[in-house]
């Protein structure tokens, strides 16, 4: 596999049996996947009405996981993208891995399990962050939960050049841990591994996913975590304490919610990349001082609050594709996100490349300004201004 220069891999003194397990002897094959994406996803049924679910008369099926609503959202933004998870050999796993299919995602890396359930859930139409808000997960047992490093392909998940993992995985078995943990140690050879913290108090079975999530949020490249679950999760309050904590990424963005996000990017100092470890660091190595960059959200008329960090996610690894700067990222993030939040499911349609871009690039006043609702993703140039 060919690793970008501009990667920090690094190497741990102790490698576990399990990532030991995952490593590939000789070179793999070249990457056809800009992006490989991991983790379950499930068919999610939508309340036809607000309400308790008690109340609700009937739903509406679609499909929702953090990794790969990611898969989806770059796939539709022009990405090469592959989405890799195990399903069950039913109806259910039919309809996801078409519908992940149908948004241009390679899906040859799923596994049908004859075993064990497609897992599916139920929500409210209500915020995930009040409490009349009401989710109910059939998950327990589910074929992904069954993903493990001896059964997930290694050639598989180092096929692209950057890897998405999120920590809901990690809390959904055992054998999911250690794959996680398998994927996020500093092993030669890896791809670029990005990491959404994702953190579900109610997936976990014991307290210590916190520090488990710490733990693997220190393996990786990038890392995706919101100021408010970090604060909720490790007591941290602000990016310069999630920084603190978090040393080892090279790229750190702090969701901030309303008020925006910023991005931590570090790069090794000139002695390291001069002694050749430059794409190996650890958290041993020197390192010089982070860039920080923070970008305002935008003002967004809100249909449905979910999916929106999955959204934001795909948008900053977009441009992070694309080579362009850190501001950019963040506004290409801050736009998928108003996609997502201007649907009513999970997944909302990208803006074309082209508007995007042109949004992106406004003057601080005029993206202070911009608001965008229902419909906006298939708006003309002309239909989305600035005020």
């Amino acid at each position: 596999m060919v690793i970008p220069s501009n990667i920090t891999t690094g190497h741990h003194d102790r490698t576990s049996r399990a990532a030991r397990s995952l490593s590939v002897t000789g070179t793999l094959p070249q990457a056809r996947a800009e992006v490989v994406c991991l983790g379950e996803s499930m068919v999610t049924f939508l309340p036809s009405r607000p309400g308790p679910l008690a109340d609700v008369p009937s739903f509406d099926r679609t499909i929702g996981g953090a990794e790969s609503n990611v898969a989806c959202a770059l796939a539709a933004a022009g990405h090469r993208v592959r989405w890799i998870s195990r399903v069950g050999a039913d109806g259910f796993g039919d309809h996801l891995v078409r519908s992940v299919a149908a948004y241009g995602v390679d899906t040859s890396g799923v596994r049908r399990d004859p075993h064990r359930p497609t897992g599916v859930y139920f929500r409210t139409a209500t915020d995930r962050a009040t409490d009349a808000h009401e989710v109910v997960y059939y998950r327990a047992g589910s074929a992904a939960s069954a993903m493990s490093p001896q059964n997930m392909a290694p050639e598989d998940l180092w096929s692209g050049t950057l890897l998405h993992l999120s920590g809901i995985t990690a809390a959904l078995s055992d054998g999911c841990l250690a794959l996680m943990r398998a994927l996020t140690a500093r092993v030669p050879g890896r791809p670029l591994v990005s990491f959404d913290v994702n953190h579900r108090p109610n997936l976990w079975r014991d307290p210590s996913g916190v520090r488990v999530l710490l733990d693997l949020a220190r393996g990786a490249d990038l890392v995706f975590v919101g100021e408010d679950e970090a604060a909720a999760a490790w007591d941290l309050h602000g990016a310069e304490e999630i920084r603190a904590a978090l040393p080892e990424p090279r790229t750190l963005v702090v969701k901030r919610g309303a008020a925006g996000a910023t991005v931590h990017t570090r790069e090794p100092e000139r002695d390291a990349v001069a002694d050749g470890t430059e794409g190996a660091a650890t958290a041993g190595t020197a390192y010089g001082h982070d860039t920080v960059v923070s970008v305002p959200a935008l003002r967004v008329d809100v249909v449905a609050p979910v999916g929106a960090g999955d959204a934001f996610a795909a948008g900053f690894l977009s441009a992070t594709l694309r080579g362009l700067p850190a501001a950019a990222r963040l506004r290409h993030g801050h736009l998928m996100a108003a996609a997502a939040l201007t649907v009513p499911g999970d997944l909302g349609a990208p803006p074309a490349r082209a508007d995007a871009d042109r949004l992106a690039a406004l003057d601080a006043r005029a993206w202070g300004r911009l608001r965008l609702g229902p419909g906006w993703t298939e708006a003309t140039e002309q239909e989305v201004r600035t005020p």
